[in-house]
């Protein structure tokens, strides 16, 4: 299937709790935001790249720095307490034109353009699927809280990295359609493909635990000369 215009989304409020001002926060010497803007800017197959905000800071430096379309969050959507990332896509489609739609975030500053362009590729070489999502594989030993095994035998211990994978959803990049969001209310659809991503680029901005870990590995990259 040829690969079609891809629209780029992203959301980013002004303010966060467990890391304050996060998307504006310094990380390697400019705003945490840049860097994922960077990686959709130097695809090869991002038409437009639109960030839904509440931040006149954001959305400024955004414009000052990229080609991109703001999309200023309305009253409405401004204290949403659940399936807030249903409601900011469907606000967005809803005055965006466009089929396909990558939807990303400003807090996974580790991802390469090449791994979102080899994330396109794969979707659109298997279209037997409807939807992607990328994914961290793990091989570890779980439990559920009342202490039963998730992917392991407790009385048949067996080592770690031959344990069945179980694949985390690192909320990194999901591909979807227009007609997906419409028809399920979803950006996963009912066949979604999984596109599974070195641990060391996923890196999901949650904690100051998370920043201080994906600052150091965009350190060694940036020292190393491969950022």
């Amino acid at each position: 299937m040829p690969i079609p215009k891809i629209k780029a989304l992203l959301f980013m409020k002004g303010k966060s709790e467990r890391v304050p001002r996060k998307n504006m926060r310094d990380f390697c010497g400019r705003p945490l935001f840049h860097w994922i803007m960077d990686s959709l800017s130097h695809s090869k197959y991002i038409h437009e790249i639109v960030i839904n905000t509440d931040s006149e800071e954001i959305a400024q430096s955004a414009k000052d720095n990229y080609d991109v379309t703001i999309h200023m969050r309305p009253d409405y959507l401004l204290n949403i307490t659940s399936n807030e990332a249903y409601q900011l896509m469907a606000y967005d489609l809803s005055i965006t034109e466009g089929e396909y739609f990558l939807q990303t975030h400003s807090t996974t500053p580790l991802i390469k353009s090449v791994t979102i362009d080899h994330a396109i590729e794969k979707f659109f070489n298997h279209t037997e699927f409807d939807s992607l999502i990328s994914v961290t594989p793990i091989q570890k030993r779980f439990f559920w809280p009342d202490g039963k095994p998730i992917n392991h035998d407790p009385d048949a211990l067996i080592k770690t990295q031959e344990l069945p994978y179980l694949y985390e959803e690192n909320s990194c990049i999901y591909i979807f359609s227009r007609d997906v969001m419409e028809k399920r209310k979803n950006r996963i659809g009912a066949t979604p493909l999984f596109l599974k991503m070195d641990p060391l680029e996923s890196v999901d901005i949650d904690e100051m635990f998370d920043f201080v870990i994906a600052e150091a590995v965009m350190n060694e990259r940036i020292k190393r000369g491969i950022s």
